[in-house]
């Protein structure tokens, strides 16, 4: 072959490369992770919900996927979003618990962390955190700061007590504290309250700033989460004046003959339902439906913390539990992915999937390269419809409050919750056959009960910030 020929040869060679490349970069989606929170299960239409309208998610649900066995990372805040953001489940992950103002650095992600928003970032996706965070904050928490954790960009609440008011009188803009025109009344401390002059209510400002973030920056792919706050509760403000559902007004619900908590809980969920159809309808409009990949979900499972009535709701669905449970109620969360072009449409799965998968599946989309030791298999097979979807023998939580407990769910069917210390029974229910976990059948299946024990007493790592503290259940002394 002559000299020229060769060269000829070789640039065609680099300019198939250069195309090649520049296409499976142009195939990368957009990431969109919304999520609500403390919104249960059962809190939306297509998850059953009979008295709050969603039509805008129920719309996602239709032109979309509907995953209806995914888990939360754990049933409080802080340890679910740092298993979210970490890709290892709650025994293995940075943050274990809601350790507040008693010890802040313990709540924090720390340098050497690798989050979902690092690998995204270091394979070129523009990064954004635009609401709540809870993962580190000023002080002796600023190692987990969202820029020092893979973000380019944050706008929201550091500080998961902050969070409470939705009508604060400052967020933060990166490192930076944005005066608010609200009055607030101060309750406790890391910027607890409750505003006594309402004028700017923290989400609609999530929804413009998320909305605002597409628009500017729909040239290059990107990674937006777009943590809510809605339907939280303001806790101090239920203290102070026994209504925590905070919103701007009531909506469709104003007209009905409730208690006032029982509106606004309600409006804060259709509130959001909005939120969620004014991006979809944006990247429609901007010609990004194609290109972006969409998922809703919650942090953990209901609260009631508003004074506000869960019968009226049935917020859990047909699970047992809210908020701080084991049980699926408190754990088990609906979500939607939608992906027009890519994820079928009105689309049913039943695949068992945690917050611990969104790392590996978000490294797989991008194409980017995921840690070797972390606890995430990618569901993109499934959100694709591809045939090979590998699957978890076991699921992990634990729970710091009130007296250290443990749950696994084993093949996806036999959950086990242990409790009262290292070395007691565990309950186990059949999933499969009583979903709302009612009846315990270890003693009718004493190898799965065993098999589930085994697991619990090697599922985590140690860490001094989170050792467990068992308490006693009546049937165990207290070691």
């Amino acid at each position: 072959m002559s000299k020229l020929a060769a060269t000829f040869l070789t640039q065609i060679v680099l300019g198939f490369a250069l195309a090649t490349s520049s296409l499976c970069a142009a195939e990368r989606p957009n990431i969109i992770w919304i999520m609500a929170d403390d919104l249960g299960y059962g809190d939306l239409g297509c998850f059953g919900q009979k008295v709050i309208t969603t039509p805008n998610l129920d719309r996602m649900a239709k032109e979309g996927m509907k995953f209806t066995h995914f888990y939360a990372g754990a049933t409080v805040c802080a340890p679910s979003r740092s298993v979210l953001m970490t890709g290892l489940h709650h025994g293995h992950t940075r943050v274990r618990g809601n350790s507040g103002k008693t010890n802040p650095g313990a709540q924090a992600l720390k340098e050497g962390d690798v989050t979902v928003a690092k690998v995204l970032q270091e394979a070129g996706y523009k990064t954004a955190l635009i609401g709540k965070w809870g993962l580190g904050d000023e002080g002796a928490a600023e190692t987990g700061l969202p820029r020092k954790q893979g973000f380019d960009y944050f706008y929201g609440y550091l500080d998961q007590t902050h969070a409470h008011n939705h009508y604060p009188d400052y967020l933060w803009r990166n490192e930076t504290k944005e005066p608010l025109s609200n009055i607030v009344t101060p309750l406790g401390e890391n910027g607890g309250g409750y505003a006594t002059q309402p004028i700017h209510f923290s989400d609609d400002l999530f929804a413009d700033e998320a909305l605002k973030y597409v628009e500017e920056n729909k040239a290059a792919p990107f990674f937006l989460y777009w943590s809510m706050v809605v339907p939280h509760a303001n806790n101090e403000r239920t203290r102070e004046l026994k209504d925590g559902a905070e919103v701007p007004d009531y909506g469709p619900y104003e007209g009905k003959d409730w208690p006032n908590p029982d509106k606004g809980q309600a409006a804060m969920i259709s509130r959001l339902d909005g939120y969620v159809g004014r991006m979809l309808d944006l990247l429609k409009a901007q010609g990004l439906a194609e290109k972006t990949l969409v998922i809703f979900t919650s942090d953990n499972g209901p609260h009631d913390e508003s004074n506000h009535d869960l019968a009226r709701f049935n917020p859990s669905g047909p699970y047992t539990g809210i908020k701080r449970s084991l049980t699926d109620g408190g754990i088990r969360v609906p979500l939607i992915a939608w992906w027009p072009g890519k994820v079928k449409a009105d689309v049913e799965t039943g695949h068992v999937a945690s917050f611990a998968d969104w790392l590996g599946t978000a490294a797989d989309l991008a194409g980017a390269k995921a840690p070797e030791k972390i606890d995430s298999i990618s569901f993109k097979p499934t959100l694709l419809g591809l045939e090979e979807q590998a699957k978890h023998e076991f699921l992990y939580w634990e729970f710091h409050e009130g007296g250290f407990k443990q749950a696994a769910l084993y093949q996806g069917r036999w959950k086990g919750i242990r409790q009262g210390g290292p070395e007691a029974p565990i309950m186990l229910y059949d999933q499969q056959n009583d979903v709302a976990e009612t009846t315990n059948v270890a003693r009718e299946h004493p190898e799965i009960a065993e098999k589930i024990s085994s697991y619990l007493k090697t599922a985590r790592t140690e860490l001094p910030e989170w050792e467990p503290r068992w308490k006693a259940d009546g049937k165990k002394k207290k070691k």
